[in-house]
């Protein structure tokens, strides 16, 4: 028998991003998410030549259609403006904390608390929204809502957009939270 004192090579595992790396990546992401969804709502105007209701046929006027004519549209920027405001704050906080870690577990509770509370909060803005949206496209028969969306065609795609973008900011606000309990975790076991 041969013996011999070579040892096995090491297997080679890819290095995975530290958590307090990936939770300043994704807080800056979030900022990028808020931040593009308020700036693409608050940007969605279109003006166009309507008939006026119950005037004979033939009777235009020029009407324009803005986010601040809809509550459900004003309480989304004012959400998201929030949410950004949040992800600017927790951003330098993390970044802090990649700079002295020794605080960071009790960060990462804070972060995953305020984290939960940001998520509702856009969820909510993010639903009412879409609600709104999908009035605008549809409309409302039995209320005798019409569709707008034909009409305000720009709008209605800003306003989309918008919603699509934020529920973009939910999904990484529940990476977010994900991370911060995957790192508490980690520390309890350890």
């Amino acid at each position: 028998m041969e013996y011999s004192t070579d040892k096995p090579a090491a297997t080679l595992k890819p290095e995975a991003l530290p958590p307090r790396v990936a939770d300043a990546v994704l807080r800056v992401s979030l900022f990028a998410a808020t931040l593009v969804a308020v700036v693409v709502m608050v940007t969605s105007k279109q003006t166009e030549v309507v008939p006026v209701p119950g005037a004979p046929v033939g009777v235009m006027i020029t009407h324009t259609a803005k986010f601040h004519h809809s509550p459900p549209f004003v309480y989304f920027v004012a959400a998201l403006s929030v949410a950004c405001l949040y992800s600017i704050i927790t951003t330098l906080a993390s970044l802090s904390l990649t700079l002295k870690p020794a605080f960071s577990n009790k960060f990462f509770l804070h972060f995953a608390f305020w984290d939960i509370l940001i998520l509702g909060v856009v969820a909510s803005a993010m639903g009412a929204a879409s609600a709104e949206a999908y009035n605008g496209l549809r409309g409302n028969h039995h209320v005798g809502w019409s569709k707008v969306c034909p009409t305000y065609d720009k709008f209605c795609v800003h306003v989309g957009t918008s919603a699509a973008v934020s529920l973009l900011a939910s999904f990484i606000l529940v990476f977010l939270i994900m991370l911060s309990f995957f790192s508490l975790y980690k520390q309890v076991l350890h």
